[in-house]
């Protein structure tokens, strides 16, 4: 076998591979970002259940928990595709109620609140048409519970 014969091969190789290897790098991206924000979601309900649970009342609680959230996000450098929505329910004696009830429960009566967030990441800056259809992007929802204090008044 003469080498004239194999001549141009490893240009088709490329030609055949290079748009396999780009949508991989792609697909990386979109995990990669994902997880990232995935974590700061993670964080922002965290500290979002946590200030909600240390305020003396509903209103105050969903103010403090909103601040704590966009304070988590902006700090990670995570801007959410859509406005920051955050959810807030409570639970009174194991029993799931409103966010308003569970800061109206009596002194010493288990409670708690949770605060769930959803934010939409965005792929637009990264992906490419190498992936026919392809999401644009993800929404991600994480929840945190924290409880409340019992021996503490509430209004």
């Amino acid at each position: 076998m003469s080498r004239g014969a194999e001549r141009g091969s490893v240009s088709i190789e490329v030609a055949v591979l290079a748009p396999a290897f780009i949508a991989l790098m792609v697909l990386a991206g979109v995990a990669g970002r994902s997880a990232v924000a995935a974590e700061a979601i993670d964080a922002a309900a965290h500290d979002a259940a946590r200030a909600a649970s240390i305020s003396r009342n509903a209103d105050t609680a969903r103010t403090a928990a909103r601040e704590a959230a966009r304070k988590q996000l902006d700090w990670h450098g995570l801007a959410c595709a859509n406005d920051l929505d955050l959810k807030f329910s409570g639970w009174v004696a194991g029993e799931p109620t409103s966010f308003k009830d569970a800061f109206s429960s009596s002194v010493g009566t288990d409670a708690s609140v949770t605060v769930e967030i959803s934010c939409l990441v965005s792929f637009k800056d990264i992906s490419l048409n190498v992936v026919p259809g392809m999401p644009t992007d993800n929404r991600i929802t994480v929840d945190f519970t924290s409880p409340l204090d019992r021996y503490r008044s509430r209004q």
